[in-house]
């Protein structure tokens, strides 16, 4: 793809977690196992795949772009790092709080309710954009804090086929209203179940998603059809696989 293509870019890139761990899934303990692309490779390795992808959106960013990237404790202190390496400028560090985590079974930790995401400009000279007066607006006319309550997607948006790390469709709404200009062209390179598109499409943004495994493609097919039925005629939307 060109250079400086793109205004926004959100990026949920794999967390490493399928490494024979275990999780909670409806009360019982279930094995982590999300498919091979969340295998972890190493410490090394791991920050060597972060800093490659992060440096290919750096270079689709245009001048006053910026990007999100969401993760837990096993990747986002990487990535952190990495963005620093590269250059970019950090602006914010977003807390998603979950009211409706799932238990701690071990019962040897504190319950993981939340997940960080990283709000970062392609350089220190970024003008980036932000709709202060809007996040104002829908806090109630105070200032807008970096910790965000949000529930964990539900049946409805999970209506077309499941995904492992969906992201609620609120969290993606606000990233796009806080940081994406009127019009302004929007990449996610992990597209996953497609949420960006979702919420790029009711905010009229141009939108690309990248994704290596087709059946998720396919999802993100059928939940951008289900948005705009008028797409199955015209598309409007660019899917790619990795």
């Amino acid at each position: 793809m060109p250079e400086e293509s793109f205004d926004l870019v959100f990026a949920d890139p794999p967390y490493f977690l399928s490494n024979g761990g275990t999780t909670c899934k409806s009360g019982r303990r279930a094995k982590v196992d999300k498919g091979r692309w969340d295998r972890s490779r190493g410490v090394e390795d791991n920050h060597a795949f972060n800093t490659r992808w992060l440096a290919a959106c750096q270079r689709l960013l245009r001048p006053n772009g910026t990007i999100w990237v969401s993760g837990t404790s096993h990747v986002i202190y990487s990535v952190g790092y990495a963005m620093q390496q590269l250059g970019f400028k950090l602006l914010n560090e977003i807390v998603w709080e979950k009211p409706n985590p799932p238990p701690n079974l071990s019962c040897r930790y504190f319950t993981h309710s939340t997940e960080t995401v990283l709000w970062a400009s392609r350089d220190r000279k970024s003008k980036h954009h932000f709709a202060y007066a809007r996040m104002r607006e829908l806090n109630g006319g105070k200032q807008m804090k970096s910790v965000w309550t949000m529930t964990a997607p539900g049946k409805a948006e999970k209506s077309h086929g499941k995904h492992p790390t969906q992201k609620p469709l609120a969290l993606l709404e606000r990233i796009l209203q806080a940081a994406c200009p009127p019009g302004g062209a929007v990449l996610d390179p992990f597209n996953g179940s497609g949420t960006t598109g979702v919420a790029a499409a009711r905010a009229g943004h141009p939108y690309v998603g990248i994704d290596q495994q087709e059946d998720y493609l396919a999802l993100t097919q059928r939940r951008l059809l289900d948005e705009r039925p008028a797409w199955a005629d015209k598309p409007r939307l660019r899917l790619a696989k990795r």
